[in-house]
């Protein structure tokens, strides 16, 4: 992350653009509708300062740096999950970890991680009593 922080003449400027979704002294959010609008961009060729240029942002006041790093992080979660990738989830993301039914696959490879594991730890509660053997004798 970049270490420029907004002054509150910048962050006014920058939230009156409608992509944008807030703004903080430290942290810019764009709206779900910007990133598709780059992505299809980017896509023409297009650099990504004229895409932040074009939508009406200051490439001067949100820096290089940031757009850049907006711009790998985008390219990368929407090629890993397409168009739903490029979605703000934190607003809905509690941290827990959804209560749902498993699969019957996703259970199958549970506990075949689960039989790996103290498979593993048998193999090494083995080689811990014949250490001991040894240094008995």
């Amino acid at each position: 992350m970049s270490k420029k922080t907004f002054t509150d003449k910048e962050i006014n400027l920058l939230s009156a653009n409608p992509y944008t979704k807030s703004v903080s002294t430290k942290r810019i959010t764009y709206t779900d509708e910007f990133k598709r609008i780059f992505i299809a961009e980017k896509e023409k060729g297009k650099f990504s300062r004229h895409i932040f240029e074009e939508c009406g942002f200051d490439t001067e006041i949100i820096g290089m740096v940031r757009i850049n790093a907006a711009s790998k992080r985008w390219q990368a979660a929407y090629k890993k999950n397409g168009v739903t990738g490029l979605s703000d989830t934190r607003a809905g993301n509690s941290g827990r970890s959804l209560e749902r039914e498993l699969s019957l696959e996703e259970k199958n490879l549970r506990l075949e991680a689960q039989i790996n594991l103290l498979k593993a730890e048998n193999e090494l509660l083995k080689k811990i009593r014949f250490a001991e053997r040894g240094m008995k004798k």
